[in-house]
């Protein structure tokens, strides 16, 4: 018998290819890419950018409306809350006070401050003042407001340098899915520096992907992990605008996937390197108040008789 070679097997099939639709399936590509003009830089610019940036601004007092939201696949369901107005103060190297007011009667829904190792949280409808360490992290769904800490506020607000001492940047050419004007989505390119923290001789740590817009060149989101590797915060920012020569975002969302929550802040008045008082980050313990030690056995409440403290 016969054989036929390779070559005239091959031929055959390349030419029952258009009458034999069932070999194959043609799909629609859903997804295109931007047609916006897209800017170039290096991996040396996009650090100096930030470094430059970080360098501008020492200190920051800003009035705000807070829009928050607590839940998520862990709770089962995601609970809005009434958008606020707020105030941040923020200065270098790493102290924050924010306070937000409750709806229409502008009294105080929460006060909070940290000098970036201890952190202070005055909740006046609860009655409670909470104090902890920062790195002391807690996961109570009743009481989602003692779950957010100042200092992660504080990172997402203001963007670290890069350390070249102790830390690694490299830069990887990515994209992001965004919608056009009718709604469609799209890809566009975007850069995205990885910093990774130098960790003595085991190498190193992830500790942030700063991603920029390829459309203006400044950094559009950040993702800051634990020492784990875990997603710790993925911050947002948009609507840049200029404040006191210096550019910065209109609209800043930071959400913390372990903890589940969001924090929207919309930037209405901001001001940028203005004097701070130190005695502008102190928070007093109001007399009466239920006080929570986060991390450590609870003592003897200052509430009232019949109140106790809890964790």
């Amino acid at each position: 018998m016969r054989r036929i070679s390779p070559f005239w097997a091959l031929t055959l099939i390349i030419a029952l290819l258009p009458i034999t639709g069932c070999l194959f399936r043609t799909r629609p590509v859903e997804e295109t890419y931007s047609k916006a003009p897209l800017r170039e830089t290096s991996q040396a610019a996009l650090i100096d950018s930030i470094n430059q940036q970080a360098e501008k601004i020492q200190s920051l007092q800003a009035t705000v409306d807070i829009d928050t939201s607590v839940g998520g696949a862990k709770k089962g369901h995601v609970t809005d809350y009434k958008e606020i107005r707020g105030y941040v103060l923020a200065r270098k190297p790493a102290m924050l006070h924010m306070i937000g007011l409750l709806p229409i009667v502008r009294t105080t829904a929460f006060d909070m401050v940290s000098n970036g190792e201890e952190f202070k949280l005055w909740i006046p409808p609860k009655n409670r003042f909470v104090i902890g360490r920062n790195e002391v992290q807690t996961h109570n769904p009743d009481q989602p407001m003692e779950s957010i800490r100042p200092q992660d506020i504080y990172d997402a607000l203001l963007i670290r340098p890069i350390d070249p001492e102790r830390e690694i940047a490299v830069l990887e050419n990515g994209y992001e899915i965004l919608h056009d004007s009718k709604g469609n989505r799209v890809l566009q390119e975007d850069y995205e520096l990885i910093v990774i923290r130098k960790k003595g001789d085991n190498g190193g740590v992830l500790s942030r992907k700063i991603v920029f817009s390829r459309t203006d060149l400044l950094p559009h989101r950040q993702f800051i992990y634990d020492d784990l590797g875990n997603l710790a915060t993925d911050a947002r920012y948009a609507n840049y605008k200029e404040y006191d020569g210096v550019t910065f975002p209109a609209r800043i969302e930071l959400y913390r996937p372990q903890e589940e929550y969001d924090i929207k802040l919309n930037i209405l008045k901001l001001e940028i390197n203005k004097p701070l008082r130190d005695d502008q980050f102190a928070l007093v313990q109001p007399p009466g108040a239920e006080v929570v030690h986060l991390g450590k056995p609870q003592s003897i409440s200052a509430a009232p008789p019949g109140s106790r403290n809890r964790r």
